[in-house]
């Protein structure tokens, strides 16, 4: 019978162990998006044909942060994101001598993220 009594005293002493007086963490579902928000920029010649491997710069006209992207084989890229707001920025677009004119995006925020005005933005090269 002590045996017995043995394995009782084991088995609440690993259940008082579980019950320490340890403070709980309550994680609420986090609503924001993981990914960043990107500007959809489309990078086009005077007649209107896409371009394929345009550099876009994008400047925050605050910090002067920028990110640049190069277009793929539609002529879009989504580099430019919301890591530069909440400030505008000025987004220009070139493919070997020919650049195009600055266009200026605005970022509205919100607790979670930022969105671009314009989403999209469309790019003309000069001739």
């Amino acid at each position: 019978m002590v045996r017995v009594r043995g394995w009782w005293w084991l088995i609440g002493l690993s259940l008082l162990a579980g019950c320490d007086e340890a403070p709980r963490v309550e994680r609420d579902e986090d609503d924001c998006q993981a990914e960043l928000v990107a500007l959809r920029v489309e990078v086009v010649t005077a007649e209107g044909a896409r371009v394929r491997g345009a550099t876009v710069t994008a400047t925050n006209v605050t910090s002067n942060a920028s990110i640049t992207g190069v277009t793929d084989e539609q002529g879009v890229t989504t580099a430019i994101n919301e890591s530069l707001a909440p400030s505008p920025v000025r987004v220009v677009a070139n493919a070997g001598a020919r650049v195009s004119s600055a266009h200026r995006v605005e970022w509205t925020c919100n607790s979670c993220n930022c969105v671009p005005e314009p989403a999209t933005l469309q790019l003309e090269l000069n001739p």
